[in-house]
């Protein structure tokens, strides 16, 4: 018999308050990489309490405390993750007597943009499976007569991370680059550029835990640390809470990719303004160049890399990059000209770096890396393979084939 202090539907024990401010500072700070695949951002565990002020804030956040119903039928019980234009919450769907992910949208013009694109997506991509498309979406009104959009998806596992990755088989972690170029493929076959391909927007299949009682829930995921939103005199009740971590043996090996608030058709107009993280941004992007299926590939490829190699190819495009002078979008001193008087490093090029990082890899499948690798980071956009091509490219096939996906 489930428990019923804990059972799908009660409001009881949602989760343990801080009790001291070791606690406090547990909550705000650094996460162990764990995460769920849901808009991050990195190094924290919870949002900034002032996402809630609406002073000076374009994209305020709705807030929510655990073991409350929203719609009248969603019972909000654990926190996924947040980003810049949205939170994300593991509820129980008290009508389909399933678990979901709500996706509510900060005020503006963000929930709009993915809402139009998924529909696109829906109506022409031939194959969703392997994409995060919402299932249902309501509105949830303010004290102000403004309303946050909020999405439903099916419960997904964790993202990609680097402490992850060290425990994850090679066969599984290149079933998922296969996986996502196939996804890639499909999406760019419709005319859809994602825009934002990088590690937190990708993400395992898990298995179900709908049938357990909450309290089993949350001795597989961890119960929620919470406080009150601090500072914020709010017109309702809401918590800052700590994200789920999804342990290994729930994880599956389905790969999904999700979050399409930047993404846009390639003959629309351009929509919301961004970027992926600079790790994942391909230099035509940097520097004002119109987005196109060439930036996604770039994209893709730091992501086959970091799967891979366990660690993104370019930590940083501080340290090189390829610079065009004049165009450089961020400050800080890169707009420069490459020398081209210079030589590259043997003791550090691409080659150098495969072998490091995999040195229990043969000569053979270490060039079929690089043969893929120096196909897509190319300097010139035009010059890069497309997802169909790179999926029939002989190196990239004998990758696939060595590790039977």
């Amino acid at each position: 018999m489930a428990d019923l202090e804990a059972s799908p539907g009660n409001t009881t024990d949602v989760g343990d308050f801080v009790k001291d401010e070791e606690e406090e500072l547990d909550l705000e700070e650094g996460y162990e990489d764990t995460i769920i695949g849901y808009p991050m951002y990195a190094g924290a565990r919870v949002e900034p309490w002032h996402r809630y002020d609406t002073e000076d804030n374009q994209n305020v956040l709705y807030p929510i405390r655990l073991g409350e119903v929203l719609n009248e039928r969603y019972l909000v019980e654990h926190k996924l993750g947040f980003g810049g234009g949205s939170t994300v919450w593991m509820a129980f769907d008290l009508q389909d007597k399933r678990d979901v992910a709500l996706k509510v949208m900060a005020l503006g013009k963000w929930g709009d943009n993915e809402t139009r694109i998924q529909d696109e997506i829906i109506k022409t991509v031939q194959d969703t499976s392997r994409l995060f498309i919402y299932t249902a979406t309501f509105f949830l009104p303010r004290d102000d007569k403004n309303y946050h959009r909020v999405l439903v998806f099916p419960m997904r596992g964790p993202s990609i991370c680097t402490l992850s990755l060290k425990r994850t088989s090679m066969a599984s972690r290149m079933s998922a680059a296969r996986q996502l170029l196939e996804t890639v493929a499909s999406l760019h076959k419709s005319g859809i550029i994602h825009r934002d391909l990088d590690a937190r927007n990708c993400m395992w299949g898990m298995a179900p835990i709908d049938g357990l009682s909450r309290s089993a829930k949350y001795e597989l995921l961890g119960r929620p640390l919470k406080q009150t939103i601090p500072f914020v005199d709010l017109w309702k009740e809401g918590e800052l809470v700590s994200p789920v971590k999804v342990p290994e043996d729930l994880r599956t090996d389905k790969f999904y990719l999700c979050d399409f608030g930047l993404a846009k058709k390639i003959s629309d107009l351009p929509t919301q303004r961004g970027y992926p993280p600079m790790h994942y941004c391909s230099p035509d992007r940097l520097h004002k160049q119109e987005p196109s299926f060439a930036c996604d590939m770039w994209s893709y490829m730091a992501i086959f890399s970091m799967l891979y190699l366990t660690f993104p190819p370019f930590p940083t495009f501080l340290e090189g990059g390829v610079q065009w002078k004049g165009l450089y979008t961020h400050p800080g001193g890169l707009d420069s000209w490459f020398d081209q008087s210079q030589s590259p490093d043997p003791d550090n090029d691409l080659a150098a770096k495969i072998a490091y990082f995999r040195p229990d890899t043969d000569l053979v499948e270490r060039q079929h890396v690089q043969s893929i690798m120096s196909k897509v980071f190319v300097y010139h956009p035009e010059k890069r393979p497309t997802a169909t091509e790179l999926l029939r490219d002989p190196s990239f096939r004998a990758i696939m084939d060595r590790y039977g996906c």
